[in-house]
């Protein structure tokens, strides 16, 4: 580092970024911060990947922090290059994802003028990131720069939004470095793990539901070794379903959209519910309706990294403060009981879920692709440690409810619902983890929110593999239009394009699936196509989603 030297701000800025072990960095470059993208030419420790909109970027970002349990970092321009970035910083907030992003802002001397693509980012950002400053000189760059690292990943993870004016990254400087974030870990109490242990053992119906962030494969194993040694069954909060292994004799299912009604029933029936790490937000609640407000009737343990989450919306019988991989490994440092009081119940949560995640009978129209085989098809097909990425779309309900997650960070899907979030996730995962299968699942009204991605895993070398279920509609829009609206369909039709076609035309391979015969091959030419692949899977609209055809919602069935 050039520390003791004069430096421009953005020359502190990125060594201030390397000192904090950052590896790489998702950006769509803008004039308002050429000095950081100038810094950055001299600083090969940190790889630059270049994205074709700041909310890909955003996204990507979000991805590499998942993936990698490092915060991502992503800079873009002002103006419209923050405003789209606010797509991604919406899905770490909601997901509990630590990421700093980093925005270019007018010069000091224009500020407070709507000058060129002037925003105040404070309002903008206030209840999008944990925290949100503009650094207006260059000398607290590395102040600022601790202090966003430290936020992002302490308590409740989360985004964190810092402008950066023109001039304060072109301006030089003499500044010393921050040191390396070693964040803070909270951890729980014996007394607090005694009272656990002795709830657990006068339970007749637990259930543990596992989400949030802060999570890690060692977390995983611990609470996995935790739950086999209590006979307690487990199940995983919206899009969190990786947190544990969906082979493990505990695992009972996942809680949120399209949850299957045995395991609602489970949540709705329990004397002891144990939430690690989840927020309890709508989806997996239910809509807040299977856990009354807000006192539940469910004896409620409630374990979750930040004290402003602990009765936010319930009031727990137990709250406990602490990091999900502190908490998991003192779970798992408990006497196990001998003769737990809910025998059988493990047994009938886990039946319950293989039947729910047996493969039916095809719905779809004879010469289309039954989803629900497709995906069983593809869990026997894949290895453990492939991951799998999605955005939103009724496509995604056949991907939770028949594929099973194996290893830790096998899933990446924003729990806050967004569209467009699988083709930029899948580029961050590969760049992250060459190594590893990954697969990107999209809606064809979904992948046109970002498919453009598609050429920043051309550049990079990412060999992702795209799955676009096409059936010419915003599907899950249209759902609820059946059901609400029957027979008035409105605004949900799409008419696309060739995307096997378009992906050739970024020079990937793109091929077409019209049956269900032709899906497995299909998948093994891509994941052996040597770069960036892609398959159209055309599906009938009708199987609108895995319970019900458009005929049986507009007979109200």
């Amino acid at each position: 580092m050039g520390q003791g030297e004069p430096r421009t701000g953005g020359q502190v800025l990125v060594d201030q970024l390397a000192l904090q072990g950052v590896e790489r960095v998702f950006c769509v470059p803008g004039e308002s911060y050429l000095a950081a993208l100038d810094a950055l030419h001299d600083t090969p420790q940190i790889d630059l990947t270049v994205c074709r909109q700041e909310g890909g970027a955003a996204m990507m970002a979000d991805a590499h922090a998942k993936l990698t349990g490092k915060p991502g970092v992503c800079f873009v321009t002002r103006g419209p290059g923050a405003t789209n970035a606010a797509s991604g910083v919406h899905v770490a907030f909601q997901d509990s994802t630590p990421m700093v992003l980093l925005i270019g802002q007018v010069g000091r001397p224009m500020r407070d003028r709507e000058a060129f693509q002037e925003i105040d980012f404070r309002r903008m950002y206030g209840e999008l990131a944990k925290w949100v400053a503009q650094v207006d000189d260059p000398a607290r760059l590395p102040e600022y720069l601790s202090r966003a690292f430290h936020t992002a990943q302490q308590g409740r993870p989360g985004p964190v939004v810092l402008a950066l004016p023109e001039d304060v990254l072109s301006e030089r400087v003499e500044t010393p470095d921050a040191g390396p974030v070693r964040p803070a870990v909270g951890r729980p109490g014996a007394a607090e793990m005694a009272e656990l242990r002795d709830r657990l053992s006068r339970a007749e119906r637990p259930l543990a539901i596992l989400g949030g962030g802060g999570w890690s494969a060692d977390a995983k194993t611990d609470f996995e070794a935790f739950a086999q040694a209590n006979d307690l069954p487990v199940a995983c909060a919206f899009r969190c379903q990786d947190y544990f292994d969906n082979r493990h004799p505990c695992y009972a299912g996942d809680v949120g959209l399209g949850v299957n009604p045995a395991l609602a029933r489970r949540v709705r029936e329990a004397d002891l519910l144990l939430v690690v790490g989840a927020r309890m937000g709508e989806a997996t609640t239910g809509g807040y309706a299977l856990i009354d407000v807000p006192t539940p009737k469910q004896t409620l343990v409630h374990v979750h990294p930040g004290a402003e989450e602990l009765g936010r919306v319930y009031q727990p019988a137990l709250a406990i403060q602490a990091a999900t991989g502190a908490f998991a490994a003192a779970a798992r440092a408990l006497a196990p009981l001998n003769a737990p009081p809910y025998t059988g119940v493990r047994e009938a949560a886990r039946q319950d879920y293989l039947d729910w995640t047996a493969p039916p009978v095809a719905k779809a129209s004879t010469g289309t692709v039954d989803m629900a085989q497709a995906i069983a098809d593809l869990r026997e097909r894949l290895p453990d440690d492939a991951v799998i990425c999605n955005g939103a779309g009724n496509y995604a309900a056949w991907l939770h409810r028949y594929y099973r997650y194996r290893s830790y960070r096998s899933q990446l899907a924003p729990t806050s619902g967004s569209m467009g979030y699988g083709v930029p996730a899948a580029v961050a995962a590969k760049l992250a983890a060459p190594d590893r299968p990954v697969i990107a699942f999209a809606g064809d009204g979904c992948f046109q929110m970002t498919g453009q991605e598609l050429g920043t895993a051309m550049q990079y070398g990412a060999g992702i593999v795209v799955i676009v279920v096409n059936n010419s509609s915003y599907a899950t829009i249209r759902m609820h239009q059946e059901r609400q609206y029957p027979h008035r369909v409105t605004g949900t039709d799409l008419r696309n394009p060739d995307f096997a076609a378009l992906a050739r035309a970024y020079g990937a391979h793109g091929e077409l699936v019209s049956d269900q015969a032709s899906f497995a091959p299909a998948v093994e030419r891509a994941l052996n196509a040597g770069g960036p692949a892609l398959i159209e899977v055309r599906t009938d609209l009708e199987q609108i989603s895995p319970a019900k055809t458009i005929a049986e919602l507009r007979a109200g069935r």
